[in-house]
């Protein structure tokens, strides 16, 4: 494989960097992070003027195709803007409204579909996806199940939908005659009923049953399985992604502590014990950085990603354990004080360590394709 990052990789990470480094300030997330705002009204956790100038500078539309208002880059660069966006802890959907969303009915939509994916490029709009149920641990088998009846409609229960409360449509998952097809949901609608749910860092995610709700058809029947696969890797690899920004700047955050930080007048960074785990982390930070590399070079070629996207997913969960503690422990009292910025990026890793499952399915999902293979 081909480590050299692409010129639009390295553009777009720039570009991304620049607009995060300008609005998002740890005041900026320390303010995201109330319940409510100084009026005492109810608040979201979702930085709309971030979202806006990342529609204004093109980064939203960047990797998406033509069709839709895009530069018809790929997943390389998907992840050099999602990584960066990892860096900042923040708030904002573009994993679930342009990487799997728009890019999902801009590749297998009809025409209207593909016009609701080129709002979504251009902020205007914002997509999900409700990938997620409870105690189901076969996502490409949902039990949520559609059916035919004056048109198609949805029934079932979705749990840790993305900002499904802000999304004008949600692509939903379900079993039609024993096969997966993916469908496209108003949630507006009044037989959808949405509960928000409390999640680690208080991203806005939000349990969606639905009642007979009216739905489109992406694509077709046959192509449900296929869709459906492409949105699950997608979403395992796109927060393999995040994961990497947020443990990347974690490290870095405790590392600078570590130099400055003095006991027994000595730098606490001189401290065998701490100089272990901070190169721990240096090295679990270095295995995410190549496995999510890797993943995403293969998808970028067209070939075969499976296991290297379980590996990437695998590593990212575990070390995101392992870095987001260190970060913590090594900070001391100040590390679980949600004021201070190191907190942001703990909770974050967190959030996306439970996002992407325990080890032992990873383990198991992977020695599954490994005998497949062999």
């Amino acid at each position: 494989m081909d480590f050299t990052h692409t010129e639009a990789q390295q553009d777009l990470a720039r570009l991304t960097a620049e607009v995060t480094g300008k609005l998002v300030t740890a005041d900026r997330l320390r303010e995201l992070d109330k319940n409510t705002d100084s009026s005492g009204n109810p608040t979201v956790r979702f930085d709309e003027t971030l979202w806006s100038s990342l529609a204004e500078t093109g980064v939203l539309a960047a990797t998406l195709p033509e069709s839709v208002g895009g530069s018809d880059l790929g997943v390389l660069e998907q992840t050099a803007i999602l990584r960066e966006l990892g860096k900042a802890a923040v708030p904002v959907p573009y994993l679930w409204s342009i990487v799997l969303g728009a890019d999902a009915l801009a590749r297998f939509g009809s025409d209207a579909q593909r016009a609701v994916a080129a709002e979504a490029a251009s902020g205007a709009k914002v997509l999900t996806v409700a990938l997620t149920e409870e105690r189901n641990w076969e996502p490409d088998k949902p039990v949520t199940t559609a059916a035919q009846d004056g048109g198609w409609r949805i029934t079932g229960l979705k749990i840790t939908v993305p900002f499904a409360r802000q999304a004008s449509r949600i692509l939903v998952p379900a079993t039609v005659s024993g096969q997966a097809a993916v469908f496209l949901v108003d949630p507006s609608d009044a037989s959808a009923r949405i509960t928000d749910q409390v999640v680690t860092d208080r991203s806005p995610e939000a349990e969606v049953e639905f009642s007979g709700t009216p739905a489109e058809l992406v694509g077709t029947l046959e192509q449900g399985p296929e869709i459906l696969n492409w949105l699950l890797e997608r979403a395992w690899l796109g927060l393999a992604a995040h994961q990497l920004g947020v443990l990347e700047k974690g490290l870095e955050l405790v590392a600078e502590y570590a130099r400055e930080r003095e006991q027994f007048n000595k730098k606490i960074g001189s401290f065998q014990a701490v100089a272990q785990r901070l190169a721990d982390g240096y090295i679990d930070v270095q295995g995410v950085r190549l496995a999510v590399q890797q993943a995403a070079w293969l998808l970028s070629e067209g070939l075969p990603a499976t296991s290297e996207i379980h590996t990437a997913k695998f590593w990212a969960a575990e070390a995101g354990h392992r870095v987001a503690h260190t970060v913590v422990h090594i900070h001391g009292g100040v590390g679980i004080d949600r004021d201070n910025i190191v907190n942001q990026f703990f909770t974050a890793a967190k959030h996306n360590e439970f996002a992407l499952g325990g080890a032992t399915d990873h383990l198991r999902a992977l020695g599954a394709q490994l005998a497949e293979s062999h």
